[in-house]
């Protein structure tokens, strides 16, 4: 029944097909050549899809679709090698006509068969299959004869010489060809620069730009601008902006052109200064500088103790242990000048309360950058802080555009300090961030995943507390009576209490996993052993660099050097997993307690894999022969910055997270993939780079 279902589909989509006048011509088929660096040529099909339809991808649909197929009908001087794979990664969806989940390519799929010449050229000759939809028809199956004549390789004279065939395989010595353990001089080892290099560009331009948490940045640095809005020293300044514009006495266009520039000054003061830095940091410096500079921001011990200090010391001034105030000089001048009309006077009364309010909203301001600079890419700070600048400056225009509105807005007073109090509450935890990244990278072992939490459900605990009344600070109002937008705060609160409980005794806590500590470092698991290799699981003869500092999450086994690792995969032939992360990257956490969690990508890392973590931001020196001396004569002795720099040597990126599956020798065979929190798509993905390395 089911067949009869699929062939009736068939025949219903391919009607206006066979009606039309002719089998429309929109799939261009050609034939190009490359010569790999084992010796073998990839003999390349490349189908340009008109705009609107699609071609299936070479996946055997039993009751679907025809695949896209390449049948080699004869090979004249060539030995194939390996089956034909898909160089254009499909697009899977499913299917509700076919009921299945099937892949297709649009605008260009690129297939591939690899050969072997025998002499000095070989001809191939292949048939095409394919069938070309789009979403109203599909076209009946069409079939192409091919002939490519093949030029020998000039490399497969020296891999033969070499006597192994392949590139990066071991050889007697056990030692694996061309990975040299000493890289002093700053490249990478032979084969994984020549069998890498090639394929690299191709691979690059899937790596999400923003390392896959544009939405993230974003949601983070709005969440900074909303809490900086309700600090006691913004909140009121939005009705005096309003008096501003009233004063004018000019038309109505003429005060809502101002209330538009003033909200453009706000955003432009807080983005054109931290961009044009950014931008001439990458100008003369050069994407790698630019890096080590946020590199250096988020994990350096220096910034991330100042921040930490800088969260505590705000945390007590709005506990009411002290007042914070800005010279009077500054203050005045600053007034003054607003009194100005025109825009002058608008950019001066931008300007007047950017550094009335500066010290309540410094902290929140540098969290939102800190946060978006520890992915790696220039963008992501520029991202940041124009959110945070336009939610910012969202009350004021609006306000001084709809001046009624005012009427809505609730009149300072006591609750302003509450919500003083409660920002102070979540300072303090939020302060433990920096101080844990400072705790990791540099592995002082002072801030565990315990203590991490102890501090959190003591400060949230008293949190709750402060919310129903029980504390009070210096300059709170009392507390008759708790309303209903109070007491659904208490009921979070203590949510969040009950929820963080579990997780001293070794609950994952994935909803906050980021900001969290990894479990590697706590103690005691009830029922584990947080995080280290589990009982019984093998563990190899050869002890892993750096294994004595660093781990892997959820007691996988693994490498944290990618020559040893490389080795260590073309030895034992499997797949190489690279995982670019770092201590301080909120999003590797999440990556790891969301997705890497699931059975079955446990299971596909655990049995299918060899691991390879590469920390970019670890501050451990690294013994002097493992020493890496770049291009401009720069060398660099810890391993953060090594693997910062070969990474973006490797990859063009060392943002974090970022996932690589590599074959022998280094070929990339899937990625690079960024933070994206679908399980399916991560199992596709690695299982994308099983069935590839098995191809070669």
């Amino acid at each position: 029944m089911q067949r009869l279902r699929y062939v009736f589909i068939i025949l219903l989509m391919s009607l206006p097909a066979f009606a039309a006048n002719g089998q429309a011509d929109v799939v261009k088929w050609s034939s190009s050549t490359e010569n790999n660096p084992d010796g073998t040529v990839s003999v390349r099909f490349t189908a340009d899809i008109e705009p609107g339809w699609h071609i299936y991808d070479i996946e055997e649909y039993e009751l679907g679709p025809t695949s896209t197929s390449v049948a080699v009908l004869s090979a004249d001087g060539l030995e194939p090698v390996g089956p034909v794979r898909e160089v254009t990664r499909p697009t899977r969806k499913f299917d509700e006509l076919f009921d299945l989940e099937i892949g297709y390519h649009e605008t260009r799929a690129v297939l591939e068969q690899r050969v072997r010449v025998a002499g000095e050229s070989g001809t191939l000759e292949v048939e095409i299959e394919w069938m070309a939809c789009d979403d109203r028809t599909c076209l009946a199956p069409q079939t192409l004869e091919l002939t490519v004549e093949v030029p020998a390789n000039p490399a497969a004279a020296s891999a033969a010489a070499g006597g192994t065939g392949e590139t990066g395989v071991a050889g007697p010595d056990g030692e694996a060809d061309g990975l040299a353990d000493d890289n002093r001089d700053g490249v990478f080892p032979d084969a994984v620069e020549a069998a890498g290099a090639q394929d690299n560009a191709e691979f690059r331009q899937a790596a999400d730009p923003l390392g896959g948490s544009l939405w993230r940045i974003i949601l983070a640095a709005m969440k900074w601008a909303l809490a900086a809005i309700l600090t006691p020293c913004v909140f009121p300044m939005i009705p005096m902006t309003v008096s501003f514009f009233m004063k004018e006495g000019t038309s109505k266009a003429g005060s809502r052109f101002r209330a538009l520039m003033y909200g453009f000054f706000i955003v432009a003061i807080y983005t054109i200064p931290i961009a044009t830095i950014i931008l001439i940091t990458r100008f003369l410096g050069g994407e790698t500088v630019t890096s080590d500079i946020f590199n250096w921001l988020s994990t350096h011990w220096l910034p991330n103790i100042l921040f930490f200090l800088i969260f505590m010391f705000f945390a007590a001034s709005f506990f009411g242990a002290f007042e914070l105030n800005l010279p009077s000089w500054l203050v005045t001048k600053s007034d003054s000048k607003s009194e100005k009309g025109g825009l002058a006077g608008v950019f001066f009364m931008v300007f007047n309360v950017l550094v009335l309010s500066f010290l309540f909203t410094f902290g929140f301001v540098g969290s939102a950058l800190t946060e978006a600079t520890s992915g790696g890419n220039w963008l992501r700070p520029i991202i940041a802080i124009l959110s945070y600048s336009v939610v910012f400056a969202m009350p004021f225009t609006l306000f001084a555009f709809f001046p009624s509105w005012m009427e809505k807005l609730p009149r300072s007073g006591g609750w302003l300090n509450s919500v003083k109090v409660v920002l102070g509450f979540v300072e303090v935890a939020l302060g433990l961030k920096f101080l844990s990244v400072a705790d990791q990278t540099y592995h002082w072992g002072i801030l565990d995943r315990e203590i991490y939490l102890a501090v959190w459900i003591v400060v949230f605990s008293l949190m709750g507390a402060y919310l129903l009344g029980k504390i009070k600070f210096k300059h709170d109002s009392e507390v008759k009576y708790i309303g209903v937008g109070r007491l659904a705060l208490v009921i979070a609160t203590f949510t969040f209490v009950v929820y963080l409980i579990p997780g001293m005794f070794g609950a994952p806590l994935k909803g906050i996993s980021g900001y969290l500590p990894p479990m590697h470092t706590q103690d005691f698991v009830a029922g584990g052993n947080g995080g280290h290799p589990a009982d019984g699981q093998a563990i190899r003869a050869e002890a892993p660099l750096y294994g004595d500092f660093l781990h892997l999450p959820h007691g996988l086994d693994g490498f944290f050097d990618l020559d040893q690792a490389q080795d260590y995969a073309d030895r034992v032939g499997k797949p190489l997993f690279v995982d670019v992360t770092g201590h301080g990257c909120v999003n590797c956490r999440e990556m790891e307690a969301r997705v890497w969690s699931d059975p079955r990508v446990l299971e596909l890392l655990r049995d299918e894999f060899v691991i390879v973590a590469l920390y970019v931001d670890d501050k451990k020196n690294v013994p002097e022969e493992k020493w890496v001396t770049t291009a401009n004569g720069r060398t660099l002795k810890s391993l953060g910055k090594i693997n910062a720099y070969r990474t973006m040597q490797l990859y063009g990126t060392n943002a974090q997270p970022l996932y690589i599956i590599q074959g022998r020798g280094g070929r990339i065979l899937a990625g690079p993939r960024g933070y994206d929190l679908s399980v399916e798509n991560f199992i596709a993905f690695l299982r994308e780079g099983v069935d590839r390395y098995r191809t070669f």
